[in-house]
């Protein structure tokens, strides 16, 4: 018996912190990997970052998102496949992406200080010929588009290379696994962190 509770003093502790580690791990972070370079100058390919799966989506957080069945365009795509991509409209939000590169939220100026002024225009308004453009999402000055209940528009930061809502459209909530952070390491980690909890 003595041999038991010895074996059990050491088996419990283990085996709590591995149901502490699951159920931390499934419901409130876990590291993930960027892939790709969408989201340079901010986010780098292969660089690592918090997702934190209960925090709350916001204008301008960082997201990481289940990209199958939102993105039909691109044949890789798979059931494991997850884009990173920043929350430009939420639910309900009238977008206008004006010709000078100017965003309009709801008839208000949004600053997009986090990507270059070449990148809000020509970056975001050039497409890319390799990919249909979404329909329900018009760009240009004097267009507009709301965003559907329910989903999300996003874009890459990287604009010019970025796949995103500009070709498959709205995300929406339920494929969204959770809000980025980044580590203090990055040199853009408050930007990227003060912007998520705006």
């Amino acid at each position: 018996m003595s041999i038991f509770k010895n074996i059990m003093s050491w088996v419990w502790p283990i085996l709590i912190g591995l149901l502490l580690a699951f159920f931390v791990k499934t419901f409130l972070f876990s590291p993930a990997n960027v892939v790709g370079d969408s989201m340079s100058p901010n986010l780098q390919a292969g660089e690592r970052v918090i997702m934190l799966k209960a925090a709350k989506i916001r204008r301008n957080s960082i997201i990481i998102f289940n990209a199958y069945g939102v993105d039909t365009q691109e044949p890789n795509v798979t059931p494991k496949t997850k884009y990173i991509k920043r929350i430009i409209g939420l639910p309900g939000d009238k977008i206008e992406y004006q010709n000078n590169g100017k965003l309009y939220v709801n008839n208000k100026l949004v600053s997009q200080s986090y990507i270059t002024k070449k990148q809000q225009s020509s970056g975001t308004l050039t497409l890319s010929t390799a990919l249909s453009p979404a329909s329900g999402v018009t760009l240009g000055t004097n267009k507009s588009f709301t965003v559907p209940k329910g989903k999300y528009f996003v874009l890459g930061d990287n604009r010019k290379i970025s796949n995103d809502s500009r070709y498959y459209g709205f995300v929406p909530k339920a494929k969204i696994l959770g809000v980025v952070k980044a580590f203090i390491w990055n040199k853009h980690h408050k930007l990227i962190n003060s912007l998520n909890s705006n």
